[in-house]
């Protein structure tokens, strides 16, 4: 059992997802680096669930 050739169209596709592929990897990477850098800083992190909280309110 053989395959066909890959049309030119499917060549084509590959090199696009590819390239998507690799940007969206790249986002990723991006967003995780950010992230270890903050919590490594030890910056407070706090959620903002919807309540008061003293320490934002300015005096």
């Amino acid at each position: 059992m053989s395959f066909r050739p890959a049309h030119e169209i499917h060549k084509r596709r590959f090199g696009r997802n590819l390239g998507l592929g690799l940007v969206l990897g790249g986002f990723v990477a991006l967003v995780f680096a950010l992230t270890v850098v903050k919590v490594q800083r030890g910056e407070p992190m706090q959620g903002y669930d919807h309540v008061v909280q003293p320490e934002a309110i300015k005096q």
